[in-house]
């Protein structure tokens, strides 16, 4: 994954999901950042329309997870 072209915000959720996969809440509490609540949705939309960033549900909850 080529990071130059991510911003700060698409850095921080990437990092928060490492390893692991995490509900937007989840993710939320991870990164501890509130200037990122605002626009967590819209910096996982760029993730995902970028092909790094992938979503599945499981007991109708949310899951996300790096590629």
């Amino acid at each position: 994954m080529n990071q130059t072209h991510l911003t700060n915000n698409q850095i921080t959720v990437l990092k928060a999901l490492e390893n692991q996969h995490l509900t937007s809440f989840q993710i939320l509490q991870k990164v501890e950042n509130i200037s990122l609540i605002l626009v967590l949705y819209n910096v996982m939309d760029e993730l995902e329309d970028m092909g790094i960033l992938k979503s599945y549900t499981k007991k109708k909850k949310k899951f996300h997870y790096t590629c």
